[in-house]
């Protein structure tokens, strides 16, 4: 954005309104940046209704749902779509390419958008192309992936002279987060079937292999045998949360690793812990290099709230950015907006 539009309200909709969407709106309208146009989801119980009444806030009155982004665009067109539906690249084009078309830029949670290349280059490099056809912008973000596991590892190598090998590892109680995460992980699944599950690619966590693509990228290394493995995590106890139960012997979480090579040795490594009452939560990167850095960050990152801000903070950096898919260390530093 000129100087010129910095001054103007950036028109803002929500593609989505599941419970990450709906905070989003809701941090989005407290900015002086954003006016709020109305959002999208295909719930028919959702489709009319008041964003005021749907999110509980009053600032959102008078914007509403719509059943498609035609239905939106017809009676006001957003800049800016905070897009928070799938995990999935191949999904999340057919939602966000006509976005593109339309010359609207999007910010997404869509956890393989952080690096679409790794698994899918030609619609990435088509929804590029379509993109800068248009003059819109596109980029994944979020928290994991997005910044713990990627983009703050990248930028602790700003003060290296050196850079041999990188580690990063997050332990997260899951009980604190939302019920689509908690059941994602397999949350009183038995054992084996999460495990059956984690297999098909319909369990677990997303993107761990695009963080390290990202990572990668940033540092110019060439990745070898990129190995990413899951298991449940069980629980020893019966728990209770704010949205399940999970008796003693059946999954509580899952334990995530994906590591690769470079020049033949294993230089990067991303070990994720999730599952409920975890004990000690915390993020924590080692980077191998002159100087040696080892950080932790105690209680780790509320992956929730932080996803939120994560998509929120990002939209002006992007609309700064040269039209295409970008990534998410394309955009200025991650800050506040």
């Amino acid at each position: 954005m000129n100087r010129m539009d910095r001054q103007m309200k950036i028109k803002i909709a929500q593609f989505g309104l599941g419970p990450i969407g709906v905070e989003t709106l809701k941090l989005a309208v407290t900015k002086p940046w954003a006016r709020i146009v109305g959002g999208v989801d295909i719930d028919p119980a959702k489709i009319g209704q008041d964003l005021g009444k749907l999110s509980g806030t009053k600032a959102l009155e008078g914007a509403l749902v719509y059943g498609s982004l035609e239905e939106l665009i017809g009676r006001a067109k957003p800049a800016v779509v905070f897009h928070t539906a799938v995990s999935k690249f191949k999904d999340a084009f057919t939602q966000i390419e006509p976005m593109g078309r339309r010359g609207i830029s999007v910010v997404s949670s869509c956890e393989e958008l952080l690096f679409p290349q790794i698994r899918e280059p030609r619609l990435a490099a088509r929804l590029d192309r379509v993109c800068k056809r248009s003059g819109a912008r596109v980029v994944g973000a979020g928290v994991n992936p997005g910044f713990v596991m990627d983009v703050l590892p990248v930028c602790l190598t700003g003060v290296s002279r050196e850079v041999r090998a990188v580690h990063v590892q997050r332990v997260v109680d899951a009980a604190t987060r939302r019920e689509p995460l908690q059941r994602k992980i397999g949350s009183g699944l038995p054992p084996a079937e999460f495990r059956r599950l984690f297999k098909a690619g319909k369990a677990g966590h997303a993107g761990l292999k695009e963080s390290l693509a990202l990572i990668a990228y940033c540092l110019g290394w060439k990745l070898e045998d990129i190995v990413e493995t899951g298991d449940a995590v069980v629980a020893d106890h019966p728990i209770r949360t704010r949205y399940l139960e999970v008796q003693k012997g059946q999954t509580c979480g899952l334990h995530q690793y994906a590591q690769a090579k470079v020049g033949g040795k294993v230089r990067l490594t991303l070990d994720l812990k999730m599952y409920l009452d975890a004990k000690n939560p915390h993020d924590a990167v080692q980077i191998e290099g002159e100087p040696p850095l080892d950080v932790l960050i105690k209680g780790g990152v509320a992956g929730d709230q932080a996803t939120v801000a994560a998509l929120v903070n990002a939209a002006p950096g992007l609309l700064e950015a040269s039209a295409g898919l970008q990534l998410m260390t394309d955009l200025p530093l991650p800050r506040i907006r």
